[in-house]
């Protein structure tokens, strides 16, 4: 479970955001550009300080202002997926994967390298560097390099975005199956609405650094009209 209530003033913009997931499934971050999704995110990744509040995962306290707690980004154990991948250049897809992992000890690993090459269907590239890679391999790669370091969160920032529509119905079913398979909990940023009806569970409207409704997609669908 995610729990996050965090305030941060960035200019003359005030992010002001509380909400909690579930243990498991995807939970989107939705509303217009300039709403404040990817600040929350990286709030969550330990990228942004917030200026109070507190973060959490399954218990365990990412950031709490009253105790002066803000763990570290490195010891956080949030898989972060950016837009454009941010794959190393001169390593093959194989040591792409295998970089996070190697960073994380054994006895807390709980996803194992066979099991994401086989998820994400990227036997056939693993000796290819990534410029030898289409858009939607990229992203299925560092799909696979943010699992490999057994994140207790996966924090996905409009992967899709730089994607035509081929390459997105490419990633797409992917992103779908690991909160089945790997029983993870999904914070996903996007401005799209058929990713967030495809992929959704949960949604966290955003506008302005406001929350203005949260609850199950279906629920909130007369809602999105206006977004």
């Amino acid at each position: 479970m995610l729990h996050v209530q965090v305030r941060k003033r960035l200019g003359n913009f005030i992010v002001d955001v509380p909400f909690s997931t579930g243990a498991a499934g995807v939970t989107a971050l939705f509303g217009r550009s300039g709403a404040g999704k990817t600040s929350v995110i990286n709030m969550v990744a330990g990228l942004i300080v917030p200026d109070e509040g507190l973060i959490a995962v399954n218990g365990t306290k990412l950031f709490d202002s009253k105790q002066s707690i803000d763990v570290p980004p490195e010891k956080r154990r949030c898989g972060y997926v950016f837009q454009d991948g941010r794959l190393f250049p001169h390593l093959t897809v194989k040591s792409n994967l295998v970089y996070g992992m190697n960073l994380v000890p054994r006895s807390q690993r709980y996803v194992s390298y066979d099991q994401v090459v086989d998820l994400l269907g990227i036997d056939h590239l693993l000796a290819r560097r990534p410029a030898k890679l289409s858009g939607g391999e990229k992203q299925r790669v560092a799909i696979g390099r943010a699992l490999l370091t057994s994140p207790s969160v996966m924090l996905m920032d409009e992967p899709l975005a730089s994607l035509d529509i081929e390459r997105k119905g490419e990633v797409l079913p992917f992103i779908a199956r690991l909160p089945r398979e790997l029983s993870i909990p999904i914070l996903y940023v996007s401005h799209s609405l058929d990713e967030i009806l495809n992929l959704a569970e949960m949604v966290v409207l955003l506008d302005a650094g406001k929350v203005v409704a949260t609850g199950a997609v279906k629920d909130l669908m007369s809602r999105f009209k206006g977004m």
